[in-house]
């Protein structure tokens, strides 16, 4: 159980790192590169920056807190923040029928929830 936890919170901290792009790419090229990304017209660019944030920290606080030993007890408390960014996510996708990107995002969700429930529960690092 704990390799695989191991393993979802690298796949999710990867999939939250490619999305901190947001913070390099300015809000022009994100639309450029077609429906799938329309979604990013409902922000302004510093939103899309502070939501690029979040999903650097999100990468981080699932990974490097155990790796170093330093508060691993926030790894679960990062696996939820994680959870109610891809809420907010599946919300915006969903209401800009963007279906295909949304079954995705639930995807992500269970994974984080998977990671939050394994390391408050069975996994726990305290």
């Amino acid at each position: 159980m704990n390799v695989a936890l191991w393993i979802v919170a690298g796949v999710l901290a990867a999939v939250l790192f490619a999305s901190s792009a947001k913070l390099v790419i300015p809000k022009e090229k994100i639309l450029a590169a077609g429906g799938y990304a329309a979604w990013a017209e409902d922000f302004s660019p510093a939103a899309l920056k502070a939501l690029g944030v979040v999903d650097l920290m999100g990468a981080v606080g699932l990974i490097l807190p155990a790796v170093l030993g330093i508060a691993p007890a926030l790894v679960p408390v990062a696996a939820t923040g994680v959870a109610l960014l891809f809420v907010g996510a599946i919300v915006v996708r969903v209401r800009r029928g963007l279906w295909a990107t949304a079954v995705a995002e639930v995807l992500y969700l269970a994974l984080a929830v998977f990671v939050a429930w394994g390391r408050f529960g069975p996994e726990s690092f305290a």
